[in-house]
């Protein structure tokens, strides 16, 4: 399997892909208009489940520094601009995501 993910801040949405074959649609929130989400390839370098930080059920570390596709405890905040740039989930969604993709995985975040 050739597992990538595709991020449209824009329409705030996750895509997961197997090679051209869209998986599943994620609803999700990215960044403020002053700390904005950054766009760019990147990759999973790390996961950590229930982080003692206010990410949710669980973060997954991007290779671009300090910026992750993590969970949420206000879901009411998905579909919004309200991250300091990292990608929040439903905590839901980041577990079953997380399940499915390896570190490693590429990460392509657009407009």
């Amino acid at each position: 399997m050739t597992l990538w993910i595709d991020v449209s801040v824009r329409k705030r949405k996750l895509k997961l892909y197997n090679a051209s074959v869209l998986l599943k649609t994620y609803p999700i929130a990215v960044g403020k208009i002053l700390t904005p989400t950054p766009t760019g390839n990147y990759i999973i370098i790390n996961k950590e489940l229930n982080p003692e930080r206010p990410f949710g059920a669980l973060w997954m570390g991007l290779s671009k520094p300090h910026y992750g596709i993590h969970g949420t405890n206000d879901p009411s905040s998905i579909g919004k601009e309200v991250s300091h740039g990292c990608i929040r989930m439903h905590n839901a969604d980041v577990l079953e995501l997380s399940s499915i993709v390896p570190t490693s995985t590429n990460v392509f975040i657009h407009k």
